[in-house]
């Protein structure tokens, strides 16, 4: 009898599998490095997702950056791959490279028919050596931000020149607005550790000035000694050493570090990412700042916010449930799914989402009225890019340590040994 029973359980429950309408429930793994608003926001989309795919869920799963890359690359190589990745643009490049196994995501694009609003820097930064690794998702802005109370306090309005930008710092730790005891609080808050958090910062007052590359243009030309970009490399490597305006160990920070002494209110003037306001509104210094452009550095070029990447979904090639998790990265692109991006991440790729619920320093990522520049991802044109940057920064790091007696010799003499590095590098890289 029990026998019986079991097969006719068993019968009964492939009969309901194949009635219109009723799914085997399934789910998708997704790898992320957001925190809790990342894992927030997938799953609301992995809900309105399900609406169309009953018995589909989402497992977002977030690790911190290292880990990401770590567990990413050895689970691709291992033929052990979560479903989709998601990342910055560049992170996935790194994977790209180092497993050769991320799907190509043109194909994918080519069937989404609302896709007007991704613009020609979303698409060419999307793609690497002749492939599409991920569709972009969130589009990643930065502004200048500056502590409220601080400028309230001092009597100075929000600065829009790099004059005025050091001339605050100054005020601001000769005049402790904190509250915490003079020689507590600096003007900056930058990082300098790693090759991409040193020259994230210089991408950030370079492209922030209106100049259009960093240490590269897009064929390689070294530029650093450009006049205007040798001036702009001159005042930022100031600022890390006789300015006196960060604090003393910051060429040993990271993000973290970075965050730390934003969040721990020790410095007034610092990058605002679009992703960093929900916190910063409610925890941490609790909304008491205000974001803008970055100091203008040229009278005739107006001072910019910048577009310093792009965050998107990739699925590789080895992925257990690879049809079902491209239909869910292209759905990241629809209006359900970029409203949750919006609100709970702060970025999005849309224009037609409702900004009525977002923070007040929200708002300008969302539907923006300052000036944007695009950062011009050399990365995803030159193949040899990273090594080329990973010198630089060792250069700019030791004058960081140890401030040359003469800055502009300095840079003559930096761009001079890029050029031939760069050239070494091309040749060898084909």
């Amino acid at each position: 009898m029990r026998r019986r029973s079991w097969r006719q359980l068993v019968v009964a429950a492939a009969a309901l599998v194949l009635l219109p309408g009723v799914a085997l429930a399934q789910q998708l793994t997704i790898w992320h490095d957001l925190g809790d608003p990342g894992t927030k926001f997938f799953a609301e989309a992995g809900g309105a997702f399900a609406r169309e795919h009953p018995g589909v869920s989402i497992r977002a799963i977030s690790y911190p950056t290292d880990q990401w890359f770590g567990r990413a690359i050895g689970a691709l190589n291992t033929d052990t791959a979560p479903d989709l990745l998601f990342n910055n643009y560049e992170r996935v490049i790194r994977v790209a490279t180092q497993t050769g196994r991320i799907m190509d995501m043109a194909p994918v694009l080519a069937g989404i028919a609302d896709k007007g609003f991704l613009g020609e820097d979303d698409l060419r930064v999307a793609t690497y050596d002749g492939h599409m690794i991920i569709l972009p998702v969130q589009r990643v802005q930065m502004a200048f931000g500056v502590r409220k109370s601080w400028l309230d306090k001092s009597g100075e309005a929000f600065p829009t020149t790099i004059a005025d930008a050091l001339r605050i710092a100054h005020i601001f730790q000769d005049g402790d607005p904190e509250g915490t005891g003079k020689g507590s609080v600096f003007g900056f808050g930058l990082e300098a550790a790693k090759p991409r958090d040193l020259i994230h910062m210089l991408d950030l007052f370079t492209f922030g000035a209106g100049l259009r590359h960093t240490l590269v243009d897009p064929d390689g030309h070294v530029v650093i000694d450009e006049p205007r970009h040798a001036e702009v490399l001159e005042t930022f490597l100031k600022i890390y050493t006789t300015d006196h305006v960060v604090p003393p160990d910051t060429i040993n920070y990271s993000f973290g570090e970075m965050y730390q002494v934003i969040e721990g209110g020790r410095v007034g003037m610092f990058r605002v990412g679009d992703w960093n306001v929900a916190k910063w509104t409610a925890q941490a210094i609790k909304g008491d700042f205000v974001v803008g452009p970055w100091p203008q550095f040229f009278a005739d070029l107006p001072g910019n916010v910048v577009i310093g990447g792009m965050r998107g979904v990739a699925v590789p090639q080895n992925a257990p449930n690879k049809a079902l998790a491209v239909q869910f990265a292209a759905f990241l692109l629809g209006k359900p799914a970029q409203q949750a991006s919006l609100n709970l991440v702060g970025s999005a790729v849309r224009k037609d989402l409702d900004v009525s619920g977002l923070p007040a320093q929200s708002r300008p990522f969302a539907a923006p009225t300052w000036r944007l520049a695009a950062y011009d991802f050399p990365e995803a044109s030159l193949v040899w890019y990273p090594e080329l940057e990973a010198a630089f920064h060792r250069k700019l790091l030791g004058a960081i340590a140890h401030p040359p007696a003469d800055f502009k010799a300095f840079i003559a003499e930096t761009a001079g040994e890029m050029r031939v590095m760069a050239k070494a590098l091309a040749e060898k890289k084909g």
